[in-house]
């Protein structure tokens, strides 16, 4: 009888939180005894982890189930597994519409995959479960790209009603993680190597609200814990909400040398009339007085944020008050999403429809508005001294070093490219930016690079 080629491909679509979730399956399929690969035309086994919040990533997450479907009659792909958000929300269309995927797993049943790899004749396995699971330290998790820098999901699911948003349809209420466990995960992951820990979840404010135990179960405390931990180099909050924030996270943000000043708070709009239709339960008044007491609170803050264009209602004025909100508060980063209209969000009842043309074009308008205060906020680091998380060589030179300073999260917020230094991956050292463009800096290591090195690689940026 011929060997079992126990092999398996990975595609994971979406947020990072659902890369969390992907490297858990990663973890069952190690202790399964398979083999990870990078090319799926070898592998028996292939598993696309999926993103169903809107549209695009929708499309983007069927058009991959069907190319990768392809190698079940060409390949040596004997089992197509698909996984996640997609999967959750949609289980008996797919079921129904895709024959050619032999399993379907939903937000909660990560850990089942070791059950579909255990028996190659195996029921075909559907989402039948709530979404009701919630990482712990005890699963098993296999980290992706950079072991130097990890996501670790504090809470799962979301409380909140907004209008725009389907997450709590497919990744339920709000779960979150007791103290305990997430640090005992912290130091699971400082043990292999990562210094920079990235806490997120759907509502990350709201940490600690559901547990029994609240009282002692806050999201500072939780930071502080996190951030002693020996070895915790940077900790960095994703996905707050703009509501009051207490005075033991702000102190942590501004003092902990360890809690980077920065923040991900997605605003959504800056109109009242719009913020009440998003059902965002604030107005203006109260994001700008959370802008105001961050900036003054926090020194040299990173303030990330994120806005809907094209939302069912959207006038051009209230559009414009978006703009002179982004020209007041210049964000140092912005994210802009052009609505997409969900059937079970309650905005998809909503009249006054904008055309797609008019989206587009207010996109257009809001991200050249950020990318020149972007540029000058770049601009304005020329000559200052940074702390570089150093990631690898860049694609540029080989003696061309990229890493992230402070302000820079992994893989949304540009990257500094440091020429000529002699550093390697997993430091934390300390650069002069030499040079900024829109998103991304060069800088020079202090002590370590040398003139004639600097010369003969020559390394601009376009401004």
């Amino acid at each position: 009888m011929p060997k079992k080629n126990k092999s398996i491909y990975f595609v994971s679509l979406g947020c990072p939180k659902n890369r969390v979730d992907s490297e858990v399956m990663l973890g069952v399929a190690k202790d399964s005894g398979y083999r990870i690969v990078d090319d799926p035309q070898g592998a028996e086994t292939i598993v696309v982890n999926t993103c169903g919040f809107i549209g695009e990533a929708k499309k983007e997450s069927l058009d991959t189930i069907l190319e990768l479907a392809e190698l079940k009659t060409v390949g040596a792909c004997k089992r197509l597994v698909v996984a996640g958000c997609l999967s959750q929300r949609y289980s008996s269309d797919l079921a129904r519409d895709m024959p050619e995927v032999d399993h379907f797993l939903g937000t909660s049943d990560m850990l089942k995959l070791g059950d579909v790899l255990k028996d190659d004749g195996a029921e075909r396995m559907l989402v039948g479960n709530p979404a009701d699971w919630v990482i712990r330290a005890t699963d098993p998790r296999l980290l992706t790209n950079s072991r130097i820098s990890a996501y670790v999901k504090i809470a799962e699911g979301c409380n909140r009603t907004c209008a725009f948003c389907t997450i709590p349809e497919f990744r339920g209420k709000q779960r979150s993680r007791p103290i305990d466990d997430v640090v005992r995960e912290c130091e699971q992951l400082i043990a292999q190597g990562v210094v920079e820990l990235n806490l997120i979840s759907q509502d990350t404010i709201s940490y600690g609200r559901d547990l029994k135990s609240k009282q002692d179960e806050r999201l500072s405390e939780l930071v502080q814990r996190v951030a002693d931990l020996p070895g915790a180099r940077w900790v960095r909050l994703f996905y707050l909400y703009p509501e009051t924030i207490d005075e033991a996270l702000i102190d942590l943000l501004a003092n902990h040398p360890r809690v980077l000043p920065y923040v991900d708070m997605p605003l959504q709009h800056a109109a009242d009339a719009m913020l009440k239709r998003m059902r965002r339960g604030h107005g203006i008044g109260r994001q700008r007085r959370v802008v105001e007491r961050l900036r003054t609170s926090v020194p040299k803050l990173t303030f990330r944020t994120a806005f809907i264009v094209g939302h069912p209602g959207e006038t051009d004025q209230e559009f414009e008050e978006l703009l002179d909100f982004v020209k007041w508060a210049e964000f140092e980063h912005v994210g802009v999403f052009r609505y997409s209209d969900e059937e079970s969000a309650k905005s998809f009842d909503l009249g006054e429809k904008v055309p797609k043309a008019v989206a587009a074009a207010r996109y257009r308008k809001l991200m050249t508005t950020q990318r020149s205060i972007a540029k000058k906020k770049n601009r304005a680091l020329i000559g200052e001294t940074v702390e570089v998380l150093v990631e690898g060589t860049s694609d540029e030179h080989e003696w061309v070093m990229k890493g992230r300073h402070q302000g820079q999260a992994p893989e949304i917020d540009g990257s500094i490219y440091l020429s000529g230094a002699e550093v390697k991956a997993g430091q934390i050292r300390k650069a002069t930016v030499t040079q900024a463009s829109d998103y991304d800096l060069v800088g020079e290591a202090h002590d370590l690079v040398s003139a004639a090195r600097k010369k003969r690689v020559g390394l601009r940026v376009v401004a």
